[in-house]
C-alpha cells in the first residue's frame, strides 16, 4: 500500500500533516458555538391574538374558532391546538421534521389573511416560529435599593434604556420583560353627566380617537419654497385631553374635563413578578441560533455591570443574574473532559501492561489527541455545537480512537519479535492488517452514519454523537496507516521482559497459554464448538436482562433550578394570586440564604434564589440551592407549600438537561377530547 509506504519513508510530511490537522482543530475549537444541549428544530407555529376584556369563551368564539377554520387547511400542518383565555387566545400548529418553517409561516400568514374579521378592538395576529422561553440562557431580576421605589412603575425606563442594550450584545436574538406596568390615561367619566349632556359612550370614544392623532394638509409653493402642511394635534399633557371637545349641544362645547377625570395612571396587571418576597420585574435573554453561550453569557454579565453603574444605580434600582446555564455547562464539560483524560490513562496502561514498552506507549498515546482534536474541525464543518452530547460523544470515541493504532502496533511489534528490522516490520506489519483496520472502521461508521440523515426529533439530538464519533474513528483510521508505521519504524522497541526464560514465566505469557490451551480444547469438538457459543449467548442475554436499568427517553441531568407550577381556583384575579405568592413566600422564607446564618443544615444547604410571578390564571415560582448537588432536596418543600393553596392544583420539578420550564424528561401528557366541554 503506497500510503503506507510513504508515510514511512517520508516522516516529515506526516508530521506536518499531523500539525495542520490538530491546528485546523484548535482553531475551530476557538470558532464552535459552546452551549449545554444540541440544536434542535422544533417545527411549531404560534398564533397569537390579543382582545383586552374579553373573557375565554368570547375570545374563543370570536377569534379561535374563525382562525381555525381557515389554519386546518395549511399544507404540511400535523396538529393544531388552541387556548383562549382573559385578553387573549393561541394557536399552535405542529410540523413535520424538516418542513422549512419560514415558508410554512408565510402560509399560516396567508391563511390568516383570509379572515374576513376580527372584533373591533382586537389587534391583530401575530406569527411567531418560536416560544418567548426558547433558547433563555439567563433570566435577570430588577430590584429597587430602597422600599419607597415600586420598580413595576419604571417599565418605561427598562424597556427605553435597558432592553436595548442588553439586545445589542452580541449574540443576543431576543429581551423580554415580564412584571413592568405600562403608564397610560385613565378617563373616567361620570354617567350621569354623559346622560345629562346627551353624550353616549361612543361619542367619547370617537372624540378621543380622533382628537388623538395628526392629519396631512398636504403641500403648496410660496415663491421659491415648497410647503408641506400638517395638522398637529396629538395629546402630550393631561390637559390637553381635558380639553378635548366632545359634542356641541345647544351652542356650547362639551369637554371632556366636563364629564370625566382624566388621570396618569398605569395599565392592568397581566403579571407581577416578586423576587425574594419584594416586588421585581423579570428579564428573559434568548440568543441567537448557534451562538456561543458562555461568550454571550460573559458580555451580557459585563453589560448589566455597565448598566448598573451608568443608568439603574442612580434611579435607585439594579439588575441581578438570577439564573444562566455557565456553571452547568462548564461542570458538564469539565466532567466529560475528566473521563476522556482517565479513559486515555487507562487506555494506554492496558496497553502496557501487555506490551510492557515505553515507546509503544507514547506512539498509541499520541493517536488519542489528535483523532479527538481534528474532530473538532469535523463539527465545525457540519456546523454543530460543542455540549454535553457531543463531548460524550467524544469521551465513547476514546476507547475506539486506540484500537485501529493498537492492531497495527500489535502486528508491527510481532513482527519485530520475529527478528524484523523496525523498517521492514513496520511495513509489512501495516500492510498486513489494513485491509482489516478499513472494513473494521466502516462498519463502526455505518451503524452511526445514517443518523445524520434523519431530521426526526431523536436523530436531532443525537446526530452530534453520530458526528463525533464516525470522524474520531475515521480520523484514527488514518492515523494508524500513516502516523503508526511511521514512528513505529524509528522509535518502537520490544520488551525484553517478554523474551526468553522470565518471560515465559510472567503472568501474561501463562494467561496467554491458558487462553490458547482452552480455544484448542474448545475447537477439538463441534459440540464444545455450539456448546460455547449457545453458553455466551444466552449468558450475554441473561446479564443483560437481569442489569438493564430502567428505560426514558432522555436524561433528567442535575440542573441546579427547580419549577413549581400552579393553577388556582377559577376566578381568580391577579391580587389575589400576589396574595398566594406572599403565602407560599412566607412557608419558605426560613429557607433563604441570609448572611451570618447557618445554612449547611438546611435542605440543599438553602434557597440561594427564589421568585414568583403571578398571573391572572396561573402562577410558577422558580429557585436554586445554595449546595447545588442538594437540590432535590428542595422538592419536598416546595410542594408542601404549593399543596398548602386550597382549591390549587401544582407542582415542582427538576428543570430537565433537554427541556425548558415545567418540561420534564419524565412527563406524561394526557389529552381529552370530545364534542361537549362538561
Amino acid at each position: 500500500m503506497k500510503l503506507i509506504d510513504s508515510s514511512i519513508k517520508f516522516p516529515v510530511s506526516v508530521a506536518v500533516g499531523v500539525l495542520l490537522a490538530v491546528l485546523g482543530g484548535l482553531i475551530a475549537l476557538g470558532g464552535v458555538p459552546i452551549q449545554l444541549t444540541p440544536e434542535v428544530q422544533r417545527p411549531y407555529i404560534t398564533v397569537t391574538t390579543t382582545w383586552n376584556g374579553a373573557s375565554p369563551a368570547e375570545v374563543e368564539k370570536d377569534i379561535i374558532e374563525k382562525q381555525e377554520k381557515y389554519l386546518k387547511s395549511v399544507e404540511g400542518a400535523l396538529k393544531m391546538t388552541s387556548e383562549s383565555h382573559d385578553g387573549y387566545g393561541t394557536i399552535t400548529m405542529e410540523f413535520a421534521s424538516g418542513t422549512d418553517i419560514t415558508g410554512a409561516v408565510v402560509k399560516v400568514t396567508n391563511k390568516l389573511n383570509e379572515v374576513p374579521d376580527y372584533p373591533d378592538d382586537a389587534d391583530r395576529p401575530v406569527v411567531t416560529s418560536s416560544s418567548p422561553f426558547e433558547n433563555v440562557i439567563g433570566w435577570f431580576v430588577v430590584k429597587a435599593t430602597n422600599d419607597s421605589l415600586y420598580v413595576p412603575h419604571e417599565y418605561n425606563t427598562i424597556e427605553e434604556l435597558v432592553q436595548p442594550r442588553l439586545e445589542r450584545v452580541d449574540g443576543v436574538s431576543n429581551v423580554n420583560i415580564y412584571g413592568g406596568l405600562e403608564e397610560e390615561l385613565h378617563v373616567t367619566f361620570r354617567p350621569e353627566l354623559l346622560a345629562a349632556s346627551g353624550i353616549t359612550i361612543s361619542d367619547l370614544t370617537n372624540a378621543l380617537v380622533k382628537e388623538n392623532r395628526d392629519v396631512s394638509g398636504g403641500d403648496f409653493s410660496e415663491g421659491k419654497r415648497r410647503y408641506v402642511v400638517r395638522t398637529v394635534s396629538r395629546f402630550d399633557t393631561i390637559e390637553d385631553v381635558e380639553n378635548t371637545i366632545i359634542k356641541v349641544v345647544n351652542g356650547a362645547s362639551v369637554r371632556v374635563r366636563d364629564v370625566a377625570s382624566v388621570t396618569q395612571a398605569y395599565r392592568k396587571p397581566t403579571a407581577l413578578v416578586r423576587h425574594f418576597g419584594q416586588p421585581a420585574m423579570a428579564i428573559a435573554v434568548q440568543r441567537q441560533v448557534g451562538a456561543n453561550v458562555l461568550e454571550v453569557t460573559r458580555n451580557l454579565l459585563k453589560q448589566v455591570g455597565v448598566i448598573n453603574k451608568e443608568i439603574l444605580n442612580p434611579r435607585g434600582m439594579y439588575i441581578q443574574n438570577v439564573y444562566n446555564q455557565t456553571s452547568y455547562i462548564n461542570s458538564a464539560i469539565d466532567l466529560v473532559f475528566n473521563n476522556i483524560y482517565l479513559g486515555s490513562f487507562l487506555a494506554v496502561l492496558v496497553l502496557f501492561l501487555f506490551l510492557r514498552s515505553f515507546s509503544s506507549i507514547l506512539v498509541i498515546g499520541i493517536s488519542i489527541p489528535i483523532s479527538v482534536i481534528t474532530t473538532f474541525l469535523t463539527m465545525s464543518l457540519f456546523g454543530r455545537s460543542i455540549n454535553v452530547v457531543s463531548l460524550a460523544g467524544m469521551a465513547f470515541a476514546v476507547g475506539m480512537v486506540v484500537d485501529n493504532s493498537i492492531v497495527v502496533l500489535e502486528n508491527i511489534y510481532r513482527h519485530m519479535q520475529m527478528g524484523k528490522p523496525r523498517f521492514q516490520a513496520a511495513i509489512d506489519g501495516s500492510k498486513e492488517v489494513w485491509g482489516a483496520v478499513l472494513a473494521s472502521t466502516t462498519t463502526t461508521v455505518a451503524v452511526f452514519l445514517p443518523i445524520m440523515f434523519v431530521e426526526e426529533h431523536a436523530a436531532q439530538l443525537f446526530r452530534d454523537i453520530a458526528i463525533a464519533i464516525s470522524s474520531a474513528i475515521a480520523v484514527s483510521m488514518v492515523v494508524a496507516m500513516t502516523v503508526i508505521p511511521s514512528m513505529s519504524a524509528r522509535i518502537l522497541n520490544t520488551s525484553m521482559k517478554l523474551h526468553g526464560a522470565e518471560g515465559e514465566k510472567s503472568f501474561l505469557a501463562v494467561l496467554a497459554r491458558r487462553v490458547s490451551a482452552f480455544v484448542d480444547y474448545v475447537n477439538a469438538n463441534a459440540v464444545r464448538r455450539f456448546s460455547t457459543i449457545l453458553g455466551i449467548v444466552v449468558v450475554s442475554l441473561g446479564l443483560s436482562w437481569l442489569l438493564l436499568p430502567d428505560s426514558e427517553y432522555l436524561p433528567n441531568g442535575n440542573q441546579n433550578f427547580l419549577f413549581g407550577f400552579m393553577l388556582p381556583p377559577p376566578g381568580y384575579n391577579i391580587d389575589e394570586m400576589v396574595g398566594i405568592g406572599q403565602s407560599i413566600e412566607g412557608q419558605l422564607r426560613h429557607l433563604w440564604r441570609e448572611d451570618g446564618k447557618e445554612v449547611d443544615s438546611l435542605p440543599g444547604g438553602g434557597i440561594d434564589n427564589f421568585f414568583f410571578v403571578a398571573l391572572p390564571d396561573r402562577a410558577f415560582m422558580g429557585m436554586r440551592a445554595v449546595d447545588e448537588s442538594r437540590v432535590k432536596e428542595l422538592i419536598p418543600y416546595a410542594n408542601k407549600a404549593l399543596f398548602s393553596i386550597p382549591g390549587a392544583i401544582g407542582f415542582v420539578n427538576q428543570s430537565s438537561l433537554f427541556g425548558g420550564g415545567f418540561s420534564s424528561t419524565r412527563s406524561i401528557q394526557i389529552d381529552m377530547t370530545g364534542p361537549d366541554l362538561t
